[in-house]
């Protein structure tokens, strides 16, 4: 018997891992509510459904609230002059 290893046996050197997403990535949320959604129980079933579709209206409005935020010029800070006697 040989006691040398096969070319399959040897370790393999993966490349650096990849770098982190940028920004937020909300798919897992999705995932997770969708999930919760299937197994809860049919009577519950429909709020949850309710639930989750009020939190997505809640957050496209944050979102639409956010770009219109965006849209809009900066305003300049109002300055009053105050004199010194």
């Amino acid at each position: 018997m040989s006691t040398e290893p096969l070319p399959d046996d040897e370790p393999r050197r993966a490349g650096p891992p990849p770098p982190p997403p940028r920004g937020f990535d909300p798919s897992a949320l999705f995932v997770v509510l969708d999930g919760l959604r299937r197994v809860a129980p049919r009577e519950v079933q429909g709020q949850l459904t309710d639930l989750i579709r009020e939190f997505l209206l809640t957050l496209r409005s944050l979102i639409d609230w956010y770009l219109e935020r965006l849209d809009r010029p900066r305003r300049e800070p109002e300055v009053e002059d105050i004199p010194i006697d």
